[in-house]
């Protein structure tokens, strides 16, 4: 939407629970406003003297932002590959960059650990502001005019404030049949329960969507109607989907019609996104791929805006009104430790937050919030869109290989997904390699038994795998907890770790009834390295044809 034709956001204050609706202005946090005006001597709160600070400065060696290539390093071929396998990932010096942030500023406005270690307000330091306000109006272009930003520990830390800013005890909270566990565990002590809807390859299903608002029943439910929804668009946790344009202003329809219809009844988008930077595209077998273009490798104004054009677009971009709130997270694009992220949403609902805020956790840690902002205005936007052009590589790497394992060590047989979580997809069912001899040589043939499909993410870091237990030969109807249980156990005690696919099932709601005869694993490739994939794929793989068993 250009910026002639977006609105102020419209009051969706009937939408703030009774918790939050009481909550007033820290009666010290309130005072901060007075400290920043020029020339006042404060003697009100208990601020350390900075002198007192253990710390004169901090230094660190950034790396550059185009440490990162922006096409795979490597070629597609056998040798390749193996290379990667032994290679020390230290075999390239880092190229760095030294910066300094001193106790006292030498240029006003500079970042200086006098005041970044000091207390302060629970929105975020002046110069992380100014960047996340141009990084937001650059990168996600929100339809409506007054969004603001607000800064928290993570989006886990930023849902737990969402949900309790949004809802009360008693009601329930609009979610994908599988989900984030975590976002689930910090609602649910507190009587605000999943409200799970069924997913396709594209993530929550719009007419699922609308048939269950349209037809909710408070008195068979036992609770109000949701209005209140957290979705995970991009690289969806677990399923690694990410949905579309259309699919997202269709969610944002009916969100918005039900404000229409009904009055107060309308829901509230609340816009997880921490693998927003990590849209990795379709995956292409080894053989079938062929070298890219490089774009440029340096940072330019040019570059960051053809790169911000490739990303499916925030629900933000859509939102007209003020009813998404969005969570993001410096998590998975800097560093976890770091525990910083924020909020982009409208006013009321921020001021909100803020109150919540400066009575708990107040801000971020002051030493991570100084050392994020150092490198990003060091960086400056262009220099960080180029670190995150890298960083999609770096991973687009990783997922490719964890795949081409998977196709080296098992017979995969491509097939469209016609229901379910895959719907519209192409799924890969895989079966055994066996080994035949032959003379000199060794051919490999198929058994027909499939003992797992997945589709390859397009953004994220997980792959999403289903386990054939109706294949199993000992296989009786609900057995499916069990044998999933036995088998990730075998895999524990064989030395692999893999996630558990019940934890992600939002509730006993999203078990799909002709989905009975199948459990999970959510497989991250994105920390171990190269060798160890391989190799896990390797026990794994033997693993699995025991428990199936098969001929080895």
């Amino acid at each position: 939407m250009s910026v002639e034709k977006r609105t102020q956001s419209i009051d969706l204050s009937h939408h703030l629970s009774e918790l939050s609706k009481a909550r007033l202005t820290s009666p010290l946090k309130g005072l901060m406003k007075y400290f920043q005006q020029p020339g006042i001597l404060s003697l009100a709160g208990g601020l350390p003297s900075p002198a007192y600070f253990p710390v004169s400065d901090i230094s660190a060696n950034v790396l550059v932002p185009e440490s990162f290539a922006l096409t795979p390093t490597e070629s597609s071929t056998s040798l390749s590959w193996l290379w990667k396998l032994f290679a020390s990932h230290n075999a390239t010096k880092e190229r760095t960059q030294a910066v300094t942030i001193p106790k006292y500023p030498a240029v006003k406005g500079d970042i200086s650990l006098a005041d970044s270690l000091q207390y302060g307000p629970a929105v975020a330091q002046a110069q992380l502001q100014d960047f996340l306000k141009h990084f937001i109006s650059e990168v996600y272009r929100p339809a409506f005019k007054d969004w603001t930003v607000l800064i928290d520990t993570g989006n886990t830390d930023g849902w737990s404030r969402a949900v309790m800013t949004l809802c009360n005890p008693g009601e329930g909270v609009l979610c994908e049949e599988w989900t984030y566990p975590s976002a689930m565990a910090s609602m649910i002590p507190f009587n605000i329960q999943p409200v799970p809807v069924a997913m396709d390859g594209l993530g929550m299903k719009s007419d699922d969507l609308e048939n269950l608002l349209s037809r909710w029943d408070p008195l068979s439910r036992q609770m109000p109607r949701p209005h209140v929804m957290y979705i995970v668009p991009v690289g969806q946790n677990p399923s690694g989907s990410t949905m579309s344009v259309a699919r997202k202003k269709q969610i944002y329809d009916i969100c918005v019609k039900y404000a229409k219809s009904t009055g107060r009844l309308d829901v509230i988008i609340v816009e997880d996104d921490p693998y927003y930077f990590l849209q990795l595209g379709m995956y292409t077998f080894k053989d079938d791929r062929s070298p890219s273009a490089t774009p440029s490798g340096k940072p330019s104004a040019e570059e960051s805006k053809r790169y911000v054009s490739t990303l499916t677009p925030s629900f933000l971009n859509f939102d007209y009104e003020g009813r998404v709130i969005r969570l993001d997270t410096f998590s998975k694009t800097i560093a976890p430790g770091s525990r910083l992220g924020w909020f982009t949403c409208n006013p009321v609902f921020a001021e909100r937050l803020e109150r919540q805020g400066e009575t708990s956790a107040q801000s971020p840690c002051g030493f991570g919030q100084a050392v994020i902002t150092k490198i990003l205005t060091h960086w400056t936007y262009d220099g960080y869109i180029r670190w995150l052009r890298g960083l999609r590589t770096e991973y687009q790497q990783r997922r490719d290989f964890f795949i081409d394992c998977l196709a080296e060590e098992f017979h995969l047989h491509a097939v469209p997904a016609v229901a379910g979580v895959w719907e519209g997809c192409i799924m890969y069912q895989a079966s055994s390699k066996v080994k035949k001899s032959t003379g000199m040589t060794e051919k490999y043939s198929a058994q027909n038994r499939t003992m797992f499909s997945f589709v390859p993410p397009v953004a994220g870091m997980f792959v999403w795998m289903r386990l054939h237990l109706d294949q199993h030969p000992s296989f009786a109807p609900g057995d499916r907890d069990t044998l999933e249980t036995k088998l990730w156990t075998k895999l524990g005690e064989n030395g692999v770790l893999f996630g558990p696919g019940w934890m992600f099932a939002a509730n006993a709601m999203a078990q799909d009834p002709d989905d009975n005869d199948s459990g999970h694993f959510r497989i991250s490739f994105s920390n171990v390295e190269f060798a160890d994939l391989k190799k896990a794929v390797t026990i794994f793989g033997r693993v699995i044809r025991e428990f199936f068993q098969e001929d080895l």
